[in-house]
């Protein structure tokens, strides 16, 4: 039998690091969805103020397996 997957893109910031936001993202991911098999990130942006980053956002598609329905 073939496997289907679905793909949410979700987003999450960090205000220490890119690394830290997509950890945080997939764990949060995990959190509601079942089966995440991976994640592509998108865009990756900065949020500054006085000329100081003061974030770091990721913005990604991730792919869980769907569940069969028996």
């Amino acid at each position: 039998m073939s496997s289907v997957a679905r793909i949410t893109e979700i987003s999450s910031t960090s205000p220490t690091s890119f690394e830290d936001a997509v950890q945080g993202g997939i764990a949060r991911a995990n959190q509601t969805l079942r089966n995440v098999r991976g994640a592509w990130i998108k865009e990756q942006n900065l949020e500054v103020s006085n000329g100081k980053i003061t974030g770091y956002r990721v913005n990604m598609l991730v792919t869980f397996v769907l569940e069969d329905a028996s």
